[in-house]
């Protein structure tokens, strides 16, 4: 990921990359100063010192931002607290792996950014099963908005106390 100048001292990584590089290196882009690099020998690369290339300690923020933005899905809907969802869960049995829908209604969404998560609850044989799902997980293979719910809370957990038909939120037809 970083390259072999990557060193370690007592457990912090070190790495021999100038700024450009390492903005290249973190949006994926490759600059037209590192072109010329390439082309030359290696031994040549190793020999041409520069002030600009000192090694530079990539701070834990800077790591850590790094690899959670490689990791966010992109193709995620809008989710919102109400919505009746259908969630693709990746199961693995033995060395076969499915994915099994999980149907229901959002009654709470937590966290922000990677460690986004969301509560589904559903019935179940007549009984209130709720699961909380990170939606940047490699588990969540899919999520679809079934329909939009039109409620005025930002937590729905008054749902856990209702039963049968008192459990329906109104459908909303604006988003």
């Amino acid at each position: 990921m970083f390259g072999p100048a990557a060193a370690t001292h007592t457990g912090v990584a070190y790495f021999a990359m100038t700024a450009e590089e390492t903005a290249a290196e973190i949006t994926n882009e490759t600059t037209t100063a590192e072109a010329p690099a390439a082309e030359a020998p290696v031994s040549e690369v190793a020999s041409q010192e520069t002030p600009a290339t000192k090694k530079r300690k990539l701070s834990a923020a800077e790591l850590m931002s790094f690899f959670e933005s490689s990791q966010l899905k992109t193709d995620l809907p809008d989710i919102y607290v109400g919505d009746t969802v259908k969630v693709g869960v990746r199961i693995s049995e033995g060395n076969k792996e499915r994915i099994q829908p999980y149907e229901g209604v959002v009654i709470a969404k937590r966290h922000g950014g990677m460690h986004q998560t969301i509560t589904v609850r559903r019935i179940f044989q007549g009984i209130g099963v709720e699961r909380v799902f990170m939606l940047h997980s490699p588990q969540v293979a899919s999520i679809n908005v079934e329909r939009r719910g039109k409620v005025r809370r930002a937590k729905l957990f008054y749902l856990r106390d209702r039963v049968g038909k008192a459990t329906r939120v109104k459908q909303r037809f604006d988003r």
